[in-house]
């Protein structure tokens, strides 16, 4: 059978009240949400349910998350694909979805971004540095990824991010065991002593083949780049292509003694 081709008005319509949809949610989130619980009471439950989740799947950690913390979930995504969020607003419609706008990325992380937001059942949340491209070259100089990448993720990237965090009790990445040696050891539930948060990786044992056939299945949305050399995608002055057998990551500020940004470190 052929798909439904819509007309300019019924997609308009459909836009229309996908974006009313957010609105009433994000209206009446308030009301869903208890208090924050301290880091202590959140660290004990992190501890309990690394041990309770050491070999689970993905569906019986995510209702875990969404029937423990609610809406005081975010998402993080980088607009590689959609898949993780996807997955999660399966179990939490609308959920905080923390697009990290560092100013660097590629045009095609941006229309994947805008992509999403328009179609799926998210809450896009911009997280921005404290300072424009432009602000941080005039104090430190241009082209400060090259010379210090470590400081320029810092500031564009960690920092931000920390911020943000603050007021959620939990918070869900997309980090997988396959992507590198560094991450090979990654558990699905963890307490994130940095951002004073529970930390839950449900993808982590899926390979990259399984994202792509997910997404596949589900008519999930991939950045174009992935499907021209880019497994893995960061900003664009810091992310080339991978050669066929290399390391997913390897195309990660190439040629420098960096293989992680510091969010995950």
């Amino acid at each position: 059978m052929a798909p439904t081709v819509l007309t300019l008005a019924e997609r308009r319509q459909q836009q229309i009240a996908h974006d009313e949809e957010r609105t009433a949610h994000l209206s009446s989130r308030e009301s869903m949400l208890a208090p924050r619980r301290s880091n202590d009471e959140l660290k004990a439950i992190a501890e309990a349910a690394q041990e309770r989740f050491a070999e689970s799947d993905t569906a019986e950690i995510l209702a875990w998350v969404a029937e423990e913390f609610g809406y005081r979930t975010a998402v993080a995504c980088s607009m590689a694909d959609a898949v993780l969020p996807h997955v999660v607003a399966r179990h939490l419609p609308w959920v905080d979805t923390l697009f990290l706008e560092t100013g660097y990325h590629f045009a095609e992380t941006i229309g994947t971004r805008d992509a999403v937001e328009s179609s799926m059942q998210l809450s896009i949340v911009d997280v921005k540095p404290r300072r424009s491209v432009a602000e941080q070259d005039a104090e430190f100089g241009e082209k400060l990824y090259e010379r210090d990448p470590a400081l320029c993720c810092q500031m564009r990237k960690v920092e931000p991010l920390h911020d943000t965090l603050q007021g959620y009790e939990v918070w869900i990445t997309g980090v997988r065991r396959d992507e590198a040696p560094t991450r090979a050891n990654t558990p699905f539930v963890t307490w994130d002593d940095k951002n004073g948060l529970v930390k839950v990786n449900p993808l982590a044992a899926w390979s990259f083949d399984d994202l792509l056939a997910y997404a596949d299945d589900n008519d999930v949305i991939v950045n174009p780049l992935v499907n021209d050399g880019y497994p893995s995608i960061g900003c664009a002055t810091c992310t080339r292509r991978v050669a066929p057998g290399e390391d997913p990551r390897a195309g990660r500020w190439a040629g420098l003694d960096k293989t992680e940004c510091g969010l995950h470190a």
